[in-house]
């Protein structure tokens, strides 16, 4: 679209992006309030100038809608000139159906050649107001995660001229030969032959632009691949490939109600960004809602919303809904609640043990759920996202439901050699945290998340009418959180009182033999106080005293807070020198 940026010609043949060879606009810019984008595309030689406006649905409490495989393009073009211009506007795709990048060789330039299609087929197609290309696949594996199908498709009522295949690809003969094609009159022919495994497949739409007019071009890309396998050997399936049969029903079913949904997400939107929040906390909360629609999130085929940690480049990160990393996620709770449900679900009814440890990363299928460790910080979350997630839906039937190994989860912390065995409200233990390490003693981390949890199960009990649990759990409580600020807090912050794993007795000479690796000791850590962030999310008011609570905000921010990443090296080597000589 836009020019190409200086890095994009260092390919050792000058051709590091798709289409590289193909004519560009002069000016590209870039607007967005997601899920809305557009591009703006100039060019002083052109006659026209071209906004690309791109959308799918996002509505708070549909999730449904806010699932549909579809991505919406239109291309707004403006006639600039004081006469009528013939526009064309085309889409052009491989149908990579079968390649999902798993299989590929190296050519003897050293590239990856990706491998997996087999004699897919396109077609094109017309029902009512929608007709365009349909991507199937060919000799492809039924069961393959990369099967299914694809469509791009318009609702244009001008002419629309398409092709199905191309020359062969050999020397990249396929995109000049659609260039030579559609650049002669902007209008496609179609091919009587398919070549390639992966043939490309070509969409235009032309329209006469008034003098000074705009003019509309819609296109639509929708998808539907049901076999997906996530951190599982078999198929788990897609939720959104049980509403729909293909991608071309996809289309069908939505194209009626788009209008609809796209007034519903400007709605959101626009309802959001006229707040009176500060505009990057407006931009950074709206734009990183991108995340619950990228491939780290994805709904199981019975409906159960699963997660990765975040994405690699070809593959998941980290399986399981791991809860100690989602437990610093709030959006889906707030905007999705019957999803969030769905998570809850999955770690008390199927990840948690009879004993009450509950796996911080939940296998698949669901069966497997209990496949994995305990971890002290995501178990104590769990229970109180259970709690913020029972308060925003009123779901008395699901906590109900869920209760018993709620209360279970929370009680396996005062276990025989658990995390706080002899329920002072104090986790001594061996406690797996986010950090991928164990924290040996009591430390602010584990703490807040462990008072927080304290707090939230007492009030959850006392709405199920188990009043002796709920006065259990605000003794203990009590007792753990007047410990916290009588024993870690330093006067600046929360400190971590390291604990010898056999004997049990305080380190105080953090080189001795019997000092575990990895603790934070005397350190100032950023996460101190995110059970504490949790607990004002739920209302539960302050886990310890206000005023501490104050001070170790401001120590946080004195202590870890900088304004860039240079000279990071020299920084890290003075901060160990300066630790050292602290300890």
């Amino acid at each position: 679209m836009g020019p190409l940026l200086d890095f994009e010609y260092e390919h050792m043949e000058g051709r590091p992006v798709d289409h590289h060879g193909i004519p560009r606009f002069e000016k590209a810019t870039f607007d967005a309030a997601y899920p809305f984008g557009i591009v703006n595309l100039s060019d002083e030689s052109l006659p026209v100038e071209v906004k690309i406006k791109a959308f799918n649905p996002l509505i708070p409490g549909d999730a449904d809608a806010s699932g549909i495989p579809i991505a919406v393009l239109q291309y707004e073009v403006e006639n600039k000139t004081n006469k009528p211009l013939e526009v064309s506007v085309c889409g052009s795709i491989r149908n990579f159906i079968g390649k999902d990048g798993s299989k590929y060789h190296v050519d003897w330039k050293g590239d990856k050649i990706y491998e997996g299609a087999v004699k897919n087929k396109n077609e094109y197609r017309e029902n009512g107001n929608i007709r365009g290309i349909g991507f199937l696949p060919g000799e492809v594996d039924k069961n393959d995660p990369a099967s299914g199908t694809m469509a791009l498709t318009t609702d244009a009522k001008e002419t629309v001229t398409y092709r199905t295949s191309s020359v062969s690809n050999a020397w990249a003969n396929s995109v000049l030969d659609f260039w030579d094609d559609f650049s002669d009159d902007g209008k496609l022919v179609e091919k009587t032959e398919s070549f390639d495994d992966d043939p490309l497949a070509s969409l235009a739409v032309t329209k006469s632009i008034p003098a000074n007019g705009k003019t509309v071009f819609r296109f639509f890309l929708t998808w539907h691949f049901p076999n997906r396998k996530a951190w599982s050997n078999e198929v788990v399936g897609n939720y959104y490939t049980t509403q729909y049969k293909d991608a071309w029903d996809v289309i069908e079913k939505t194209y009626p109600e788009l209008n609809d949904l796209e007034d519903k997400t400007l709605l959101f939107v626009n309802s959001f960004l006229s707040s009176d929040l500060p505009e990057v906390v407006k931009e950074a909360a709206l734009f990183n809602l991108s995340t619950l629609r990228s491939q780290t999130v994805f709904r199981i085929a019975d409906g159960h919303m699963m997660g990765w940690e975040g994405c690699m480049d070809n593959f998941g990160s980290c399986a399981g809904s791991c809860t100690h990393v989602w437990n610093y996620e709030q959006a889906t709770a707030f905007l999705f609640g019957d999803l969030a449900e769905t998570m809850r679900d999955v770690e008390f009814n199927y990840a948690t043990r009879d004993n009450g440890s509950m796996s911080f990363r939940a296998g698949l299928p669901l069966i497997n759920a209990q496949s994995g460790g305990v971890a002290a910080d995501g178990q104590m979350g769990t229970i109180m996202k259970m709690y913020r997630d029972w308060q925003l839906s009123g779901d008395n039937a699901f906590l109900s439901k869920s209760w018993p190994n709620v209360k279970n989860a929370l009680a396996f912390a005062w276990e025989e050699n658990s995390w706080d065995a002899n329920a002072d409200g104090v986790m001594e233990g061996s406690q797996h945290n986010t950090m991928d390490v164990n924290y040996s003693g009591p430390n602010p981390q584990m703490q807040f998340w462990y008072l927080g949890a304290l707090k939230a199960a007492a009030k959850m009990a006392n709405a199920m009418g188990d009043k002796d649990f709920a006065k259990k759990c605000e003794t203990i409580f009590a007792l753990g959180s007047k410990w916290t600020d009588e024993n870690l807090f330093n006067g600046e912050y929360y400190e971590h009182m390291v604990l010898d794993p056999e004997t049990k007795k305080e380190i105080t000479d953090y080189s001795a033999p019997n000092m575990p690796k990895y603790q934070l000791a005397k350190g100032c850590l950023v996460d101190q106080l995110v059970g504490q962030y949790m607990a004002h999310i739920c209302g539960l008011g302050y886990l310890a005293s206000e005023k501490n609570i104050k001070t170790t905000l401001k120590s946080i921010l004195k202590y870890n807070s900088m304004e860039t990443m240079e000279n990071i090296s020299t920084i890290c080597v003075h901060t160990h020198w300066e630790m050292k000589k602290r300890f």
